[in-house]
């Protein structure tokens, strides 16, 4: 293991306006190699490593964990228009075993060990200062890094789904036009009730949302976040009505689940709120194998993102047998900036 000073991370007990305006710096290392020939939505990349949407609230953000050794990072969900964070607590730790769905009340706890309950709500800052931020950002990457760009449509109350679709277009389009590489929509967010979280589960309105994204951006690598999964019968059905118009899946968006205090009492009104991190490993990896096993029928090359639980060098090989092209984490890299550099040091290509 390095020896390295410790980093800063983000601070789950101050809010997240407050994370955003306090980003760490990048921190000048030398990299070691994954060896083996990797790609990412078809752009070459020198690791299969990446961040997915969430902790890279802005540019800086996104410099200090290109810094610590991924290749493909994905900037947080923005919107046509701001919205703000949740209040705190927007990561609270709980303690559990292995999630795979349906469970309920888990119990919160001080620390933080591998699991949390994420609680932002997807906020926004305004269009202007999202894309002038992403272009910033994109001048000052170095070229064999991969920017994508998570959007996600903002449902209002007299819009019908061609309304939404022409919503995630817009944010898609001006990602595309701020730098992007590749553009990601947000089709799951279990801390989100209106439709814009949950369309991954409406397949009808997923593929007339991706087709309006894929009309606007022409032929930028797209990728669609989707939640959980667990039928082959569901997989189809997705698979169906995406395949036609993205690049690839990114999986998995977290496991809702309520979550109870000391007392037994419901935290965040009651609702239920994303799990992400250890707990969702198995559940996650289960999800990739049976995406990656039905992908025939799709009659598409579509790629695989797993995401979910991922801390060690085993973890990634266990995903990318499993069918992934390229393993994001997300937690660890919260709690463990660090992690891409043990990873790196640990991977001998088998």
């Amino acid at each position: 293991m390095r020896d390295l000073p410790p980093l800063p991370v983000y601070d789950r007990l101050r809010s997240y306006e407050w994370n955003y305006d306090h980003p760490p710096h990048p921190v000048p290392l030398d990299l070691p190699p994954m060896p083996g020939v990797w790609q990412f939505c078809g752009l070459p990349v020198g690791a299969p490593l990446g961040v997915p949407a969430g902790p890279l609230l802005n540019g800086r953000w996104w410099l200090y964990y290109a810094s610590l050794g991924f290749d493909e990072l994905t900037y947080k969900t923005v919107r046509s228009r701001p919205r703000e964070c949740y209040p705190l607590p927007n990561l609270q730790p709980v303690r559990c075993g292995q999630l795979h769905g349906g469970e309920q009340d888990l119990p919160a706890c001080d620390a933080m060990d591998e699991t949390w309950a994420v609680a932002n709500g997807m906020p926004s800052q305004p269009p202007a200062v999202w894309q002038s931020d992403i272009q910033w950002t994109r001048d000052r990457l170095d070229s064999a890094k991969v920017l994508s760009v998570s959007v996600v449509g903002t449902m209002q109350a007299d819009w019908t789904i061609d309304d939404l679709a022409a919503d995630y277009a817009w944010c898609a389009r001006a990602a595309v036009d701020s730098g992007a590489d590749v553009v990601e929509t947000n089709f799951s967010c279990p801390n989100v009730a209106t439709c814009d979280g949950q369309l991954y589960q409406h397949a009808a309105d997923a593929s007339h949302c991706a087709a309006a994204v894929r009309d606007a951006i022409g032929t930028t690598p797209y990728l669609v976040k989707i939640g959980h999964v667990e039928s082959a019968e569901g997989a189809d059905r997705l698979l169906a009505a995406l395949a036609p118009f993205v690049d690839g899946l990114v999986m998995t968006n977290s496991i809702a689940a309520t979550v109870v205090d000391q007392r037994g009492e419901r935290l965040f009104d009651g609702q239920k709120r994303g799990i992400c991190g250890g707990a969702i490993r198995d559940a996650s990896l289960a999800q990739t194998r049976l995406f990656g096993q039905r992908l025939p029928n799709a009659g598409e090359p579509l790629q695989l993102i797993g995401v979910g639980g991922v801390f060690t060098a085993a973890h990634v090989r266990a995903y990318l047998d499993a069918g992934a092209t390229a393993v994001h984490v997300a937690t660890a890299a919260m709690t463990h900036p660090d992690v891409a550099l043990a990873i790196r040091d640990a991977w001998d290509g088998t």
